[in-house]
C-alpha cells in the first residue's frame, strides 16, 4: 500500500537509475525463478537493452557492478552471495511504499526518463495494468504528492510531459526550460501548428523525442567523465 508521507529524494546518478529501472522491470515481468534476483551479467544486458531504453547505453560488468555497490550502501539494493554466481535484488517496495501500480510507473520513468502520460499509461501497463489516464492520473497524484513525480509541463493540459523525482535541480531546470510548451521550443511548435495543422502531433513528438535524446547523452557524458576523475583521482 501506498504511503502518503511526503518523501524528500536524494537524486540518483543515471547509471542508478538504470540499474534500479532494470531490476524493478525483471522482477515485474520474468516468469523464471531463475530470472529474478538478477546476475551481474544479466543486469548489464538488460541496461544495454535496445528496446525501452532512453539513453541506449554500452555499460560493461565494471560500471554495473560499481553501481550496484553504490546502491547497496545506499540501502536500495541487496547483494545475495552463497550460491554458484551471486545475485542482486531492489529493495524499493520497503524503503518507497509504494503500491505495484505506482512502482511500475517509476520504472518507466527510470528507464526512459520524461514522456507524456499517455506513453506512461501504455509502456507501465505492461508491467501492472492500468486501464485508463484517469486511473494514471489518481496514481500520479498520489506519487506527485510524495515527490517521487514531477510535471515538467502543465498537468492539465493534453500531452502533459513528467518524470522521476530522482533528477538533481539543475536536470529538473534543464528540462522544464526546454519543454515544449515553455521557452523558445513554444514558439516552434506553434509555428508548426499555424503552418500545418495536420502535421502537429507529428512534429511535437519529433521535438520530444529529440530533446529528451539530447538530455540523456549530456547526462551519460557527465556521468563518465565523473568516472574518469575519480579513477585519475582528478
Amino acid at each position: 500500500m501506498s504511503d502518503a508521507t511526503t518523501v524528500l529524494l536524494t537524486p540518483l546518478a543515471l547509471l542508478e537509475r538504470r540499474v534500479l529501472g532494470v531490476l524493478i522491470e525483471k522482477q515485474k515481468t520474468s516468469k523464471s525463478p531463475d530470472a529474478y534476483p538478477m546476475t551481474l551479467n544479466s543486469i548489464t544486458t538488460g541496461c544495454n537493452q535496445k528496446s525501452n531504453r532512453d539513453p541506449v547505453t554500452e555499460l560493461d560488468e565494471d560500471d554495473v557492478e560499481e553501481t550496484l555497490a553504490d546502491l547497496q550502501k545506499k540501502g536500495l539494493t541487496l547483494k545475495i552471495t552463497g550460491n554458484r554466481v551471486d545475485r542482486f535484488r531492489h529493495l524499493l517496495y520497503d524503503v518507497w511504499r509504494v503500491s505495484r501500480e505506482e512502482m511500475a510507473i517509476l520504472a518507466e520513468l527510470l528507464l526512459r526518463g520524461p514522456m507524456t502520460e499517455g506513453d506512461l499509461r501504455s509502456r507501465a501497463s505492461r508491467m501492472d495494468e492500468i486501464a485508463d489516464l484517469d486511473i494514471l492520473r489518481s496514481l500520479l497524484k498520489k506519487l506527485g504528492d510524495r515527490n517521487f513525480v514531477i510535471y515538467l509541463t502543465p498537468a492539465d493540459r493534453r500531452g502533459a510531459i513528467l518524470t522521476h523525482g530522482f533528477h538533481t535541480a539543475s536536470e529538473i531546470e534543464h528540462y522544464q526550460a526546454n519543454a515544449p510548451i515553455s521557452g523558445p521550443a513554444t514558439t516552434q511548435v506553434m509555428a508548426i501548428t499555424r503552418s500545418t495543422p495536420e502535421a502537429s502531433g507529428t512534429a511535437i513528438a519529433e521535438l520530444e523525442t529529440r530533446l529528451n535524446e539530447a538530455f540523456q547523452e549530456i547526462a551519460i557524458l557527465k556521468e563518465a567523465v565523473a568516472r574518469l576523475e575519480l579513477k585519475h583521482g582528478v
